[in-house]
């Protein structure tokens, strides 16, 4: 069985390889390594029977691989197999690394992945960034990449591409945050201010949670709507195993979609937006609670233990999440609509309302509500598997960049 390729953004090196005898030895090293991947440690037999090649093909393609890094010989496969035993092949524990950063409100977080999904490295800056400046924020997040990019190569790894997750809207060119509301930025281009070495992409931090669902979830359908919370609401919608990125990118806006059209002003200049009843500051205000550090962990505990304010607070949230929804799901009929970021810590006191809501106003059958198991991790560990995914897609893209 050919091994699928995944999504990628679209300016990155996996998009569609050309119908040439290039191309096809490009997307046969692909298929190679989406195998050994997804099932491995595997023979050269073994992959060459699942994707339908001659042995003889898949041992070139898998010595290419070596040679470059991306694959390893484990040795023997296990004995009391009938014939000569092959050697084991696996996904390299060394060779490239995908650098995940995350531009949050309140914190700044990078990680390094190897191409086995195991997070390696890590460094966290907590601290606001609303109301600051672009530059001096890129800067300390620059050293927390150099920082892990140097505790990644300890370990014999190599930066194959930094992946930026953003609370706001980017341009096509992957790479420019038109408006971040919470932060204050717009039009910021943050190529220039980040390392110039690492290929660089920059994308909303809800696409790149719901791509780490798609890739990291307990059986995570193909067709969701995934909701995450932190200061405000974020949103994105994946069709068949793809996000729905609409003509400029900017898909899956829920936090500004409206609940009550004369409420509140919103940061994006609207009234009455979803972030005004269900974001961390909304729930936090309704619940009597200040902001601070950890008062999404501060809610879950309250409610837990009965305080009716907080439960109050949430209930309403749900409510309000409920009403956003509704209009989504009518319209693109999606399998289940999963919750991530903070709004998976406070699911249980979310989900009773949110899903009234959605049963009372929704014309077909209740979607279900799923929780996500990565909560807040999501956006972070989604921008460093783009990159890994990235390689397995083209891995000729980066053989000997290193």
């Amino acid at each position: 069985m050919t091994a699928p390729l995944h999504e990628t953004h679209p300016s990155g090196p996996g998009r569609r390889l050309p119908d040439t005898q290039q191309g096809m030895r490009r997307r046969n090293l692909a298929r190679v390594m989406h195998t050994v991947s997804a099932e491995g440690p595997l023979s050269r037999a073994a992959v060459a029977s699942r994707i339908g090649l001659t042995r003889a093909a898949v041992s070139t393609l898998v010595d290419e691989l070596i040679r470059s890094g991306l694959l390893e010989e484990l040795g023997p496969e296990r004995p009391g197999r009938v014939g000569r035993p092959g050697s084991a092949l696996a996904v390299s524990g060394h060779g490239p690394a995908g650098i995940g950063a995350e531009i949050g409100v309140d914190h700044l977080a990078v990680c390094a992945v190897d191409l086995r999904g195991i997070v390696r490295a890590r460094a966290v800056r907590h601290g606001t960034n609303r109301g600051r400046s672009p530059q001096p924020v890129l800067v300390e997040l620059t050293g927390l990449v150099r920082q892990v990019v140097a505790e990644a190569e300890r370990e014999g790894l190599w930066p194959a591409g930094l992946a930026v997750a953003v609370p706001g809207l980017v341009a096509r060119d992957a790479r420019t945050v038109v408006r971040a509301p919470n932060l204050d930025w717009h039009d910021v281009d943050l190529g220039p201010l980040l390392p110039p070495e690492l290929p660089l992409t920059v994308d909303n931090e809800a696409n790149f949670g719901s791509l780490a669902e798609l890739w990291l979830g307990d059986d995570t359908p193909r067709d969701f709507l995934h909701v995450s919370a932190e200061i405000g609401i974020g949103g994105a919608v994946v069709v068949d195993g793809r996000l729905l990125r609409g003509t400029r990118g900017f898909a899956g806006e829920l936090g500004h979609v409206p609940v009550r059209p004369e409420g509140p002003q919103c940061a994006c200049g609207g009234r009455g937006c979803l972030e005004q009843y269900a974001g961390e500051e909304a729930v936090l205000r309704a619940a009597g609670l200040s902001p601070g550090e950890d008062r999404v962990a501060l809610l879950a505990e309250l409610a837990a233990q009965g305080d009716q304010d907080v439960r109050l607070a949430l209930r309403g949230a749900g409510t309000a999440l409920g009403i956003a929804l509704t209009g989504a799901v009518n319209l693109l009929d999606p399998q289940a609509v999963v919750l991530g970021g903070a709004l998976a810590a406070l699911a249980p006191w979310l989900r009773p309302s949110l899903e009234r809501e959605l049963a009372r106003r929704t014309a077909g059958p209740a979607c279900a509500v799923t929780v996500s198991r990565l909560g807040p991790e999501g956006p972070l560990l989604g921008a460093a598997h783009s990159v890994v995914r990235a390689v397995l897609d083209d891995p000729a893209a980066v053989a000997g960049r290193n």
